[in-house]
């Protein structure tokens, strides 16, 4: 099927057309006619199917129809987990967006930088893309009202609701009007959004593309036996020796990411970190450089294991492991997207070698293991 059989404008088929999207992801095929009804969709998707697009264009259409936009009430309201996130759905509603006959204003919203620029920028906005408690506090100033909501889309839903939002998604829930559309998007279907499915949606419709453990596809997954004081002279060899021109690598600090991003530096790598204690300019300037090429190695924490979408990213390196299997396929889902192939490559030192074949039971997906003491590096 195509996307021009979905129901969507023309305007937005063009623009599909111009962006180079030839045909529809599963999810898009099973989301976008039933969100264009102004049904409810509980959507289960692996990371990098599609999701963000598959509510977004629908969305984007059905605005077009609505007659009911007022100043300080948005029409679409659009949580999500983390800063980088919300700048990502943001940036994909801007660019279907652009040349929409009736125009659509579209703002992100989250903490770490100054209310007051948010606060008077929010006249006239139609898609809020918000993180739950800047949000709160932006609903306390008066600057925005959640009224009129008329579609409410949960994105990383299973993040939303386990991750300490609980109190502040009941007090957002609390000042929407109950008659409205629910759109819940998650990688997996946990029992928070089993249970959230009960509270929010009525009659949806599921669809679930994956197994109920998201797997990506398309990544070949390698591990190195390293010792502590060899970890990382073995990163520096394994970009080197594999000319990794685009490398994400994870770390579990921090100040990890500092040390590794310091080290790399005075070995001639063009490195640099990110991290919770870094500015949200400063994270959003370099995670642009990283994705438009400019960079060559990114090292972040957990921050980033769902907030970066970058299509073609060949390698993402776990310096060091995650706590837990979810977020283990969270950072490895960083690379193989879109169809394209990646390579994940796990650094395991002697004290993380229970905890890797923990993982790895867990996800019944045994990792290729390599010993680095033959290396010459």
């Amino acid at each position: 099927m195509s996307f021009q059989s979905l129901g969507l404008s023309a305007t937005l088929l063009k623009t599909l057309e111009e962006q180079k999207f030839t045909s529809p992801y599963p999810i898009q095929l099973a989301a976008i006619p039933t969100i264009l009804e102004k049904k409810d969709v509980l959507g289960i998707a692996k990371t990098g199917s599609g999701k963000t697009a598959s509510y977004v264009l629908p969305i984007l259409t059905n605005l077009q129809e609505s007659s009911s936009f007022k100043n300080r009430m948005v029409n679409v309201l659009v949580l999500v987990p983390t800063r980088e996130l919300a700048e990502q759905v943001r940036e994909v509603f801007h660019v279907f967006a652009e040349g929409l006959p009736k125009g659509i204003k579209t703002m992100a919203v989250y903490g770490g930088v100054s209310i007051n620029p948010q606060m008077k920028a929010l006249y006239g906005i139609n898609i809020l893309v918000a993180t739950p408690g800047r949000l709160l506090d932006l609903v306390a100033s008066k600057a925005v009202h959640l009224s009129g909501v008329e579609t409410l889309v949960l994105d990383e839903a299973d993040k939303m609701l386990n991750l300490g939002f609980k109190e502040e998604m009941k007090q957002i829930f609390e000042l929407l009007p109950p008659k409205r559309q629910n759109l819940l998007f998650s990688a997996t279907l946990s029992d928070d959004v089993e249970s959230m499915k009960e509270v929010l949606l009525h009659d949806p419709k599921i669809v679930k593309i994956t197994s109920l453990v998201e797997e990506p596809e398309l990544i070949n997954e390698t591990g190195y036996f390293v010792s502590d004081e060899r970890k990382g002279p073995l990163l520096r060899h394994l970009i080197n020796s594999k000319d990794m021109q685009q490398v994400l690598v994870f770390a579990a600090s921090g100040s990890k990411v500092d040390k590794i991003t310091e080290k790399l530096k005075k070995n001639g790598f063009d490195a640099a970190g990110i991290h919770g204690k870094k500015s949200q300019g400063s994270r959003l300037n370099t995670l642009e450089k990283f994705k438009s090429g400019q960079l060559q190695v990114l090292v972040a924490t957990d921050l980033l294991s769902r907030g970066i979408d970058i299509a073609f990213l060949p390698y993402v390196i776990n310096y060091e492991l995650p706590r837990s299997p979810k977020d283990y396929i969270h950072r490895i889902g960083r690379t193989g997207r879109a169809e394209a192939p990646g390579e994940a490559i796990s650094l395991i030192t002697p004290d993380e070698q229970h905890h890797f074949r923990v993982i790895q039971k867990k996800r019944g997906k045994w990792v290729t293991m390599i010993e680095s003491e033959s290396l010459d590096f």
